[in-house]
């Protein structure tokens, strides 16, 4: 296991098209919902325990061996917004063709092929994290650390934050990060013997209708 590949997982910096996705705060921002560092905290702590503890789990069934065809099934019963769900493919698609060239695998080849328009990324993510020799908490922790690392970084050009303040508070979130890494790869652990509908389920609907109306918006500077 090489933790030098869940470094590369978890960095921004990795081809994966996350760059170009805001989790939900330039709609958040919109409604003046965020509009400071606290503001933005409490909305990252949010997402995290709720969208991210399901990625999370998501990511971290994959990296366990679960039947990715199942979970990509698992993962649009858990996104009822149909515009999140062709952002979690469009990412998806994205994260298969990096994760491809950097940590090759008959697993990734065989979902690209079972799954041409893309399967949702988390469970990309966690077909990676097991290709690189990770354990499914890493790729949690990978997860869940996107899920509140995105809406900071995004908001960071959205507020024209002082990135040092969205790096403290990414840091003071670190608790919350674990938390939900640790209990989405015990409710993975959990899957071989209670089935699919032991991985987290919990969600946002407020995420999931400003998504919606983010998604029909003729001028923004994030995909979603």
């Amino acid at each position: 296991m090489s933790r030098a590949a869940l470094l590369l997982l978890a960095d921004g910096r990795f081809p994966a098209g996350g760059h170009a996705h805001s989790g939900g705060v330039e709609a958040a921002i919109a409604h003046q919902a965020v509009h400071d560092t606290d503001s933005l905290q409490a909305f990252c702590r949010g997402r995290l325990h709720t969208t991210g503890l399901t990625t999370a789990g998501l990511a971290a069934a994959a990296a366990a061996g679960v039947d990715p065809l199942l979970l990509d099934a698992a993962a649009d019963a858990r996104t009822p917004a149909p515009a999140l769900r062709a952002v979690a493919r469009r990412l998806g698609r994205q994260m298969m063709r990096a994760a491809r060239a950097t940590f090759p695998s008959e697993e990734l080849e065989r979902l690209a092929a079972e799954r041409p328009q893309g399967a949702h990324q988390p469970l990309v993510l966690g077909l990676a994290a097991r290709a690189a020799g990770l354990t499914p908490l890493d790729a949690a922790h990978a997860a869940a650390y996107e899920n509140a690392g995105g809406p900071a970084t995004a908001a960071v050009r959205l507020l024209s934050l002082d990135p040092l303040d969205a790096s403290g508070l990414l840091a003071r979130l670190s608790p919350d990060i674990d938390a939900v890494a640790e209990a989405a790869a015990q409710a993975a652990d959990r899957v071989a013997v209670e089935g699919i509908n032991a991985l987290p389920s919990a969600s946002s609907p407020l995420l999931d209708i400003t998504g919606e109306q983010h998604a029909a918006w003729t001028i923004r500077l994030f995909a979603s």
